[in-house]
């Protein structure tokens, strides 16, 4: 079977983006490590994207290895969808 197709939505490159920048404002080359391992937890996604199971709906949620931060996505019958990736703690202390 071919690996679906991942589809990064906007929110969660904005997501993304705004973690890289504060990374490496706490120090040069953390935001990249940050972006090696959500790039390492989305090729597994894209491997296996039934790995973890449904927390909600049909939504799925992968912890990024060494990062407190986690993907949630949704496994659809031929593509992957990334809607956000965040710190949980933080997230949910704002809501």
């Amino acid at each position: 079977m071919a690996n679906k197709s991942l589809v990064i939505l906007p929110e969660a490159e904005h997501d993304l983006t705004q973690t890289y920048t504060w990374y490496e404002e706490q120090e040069i080359g953390l935001g990249e490590e940050f972006l090696r391992c959500v790039d390492a937890c989305l090729q597994l996604i894209q491997r296996q994207p039934r790995m973890v199971q449904i927390i909600h709906e049909n939504y799925r949620r992968a912890i990024v290895r060494r990062f407190p931060y986690v993907i949630f996505y949704e496994d659809l019958e031929t593509e992957i969808l990334i809607y956000a990736v965040f710190h949980p703690t933080i997230y949910f202390s704002l809501l």
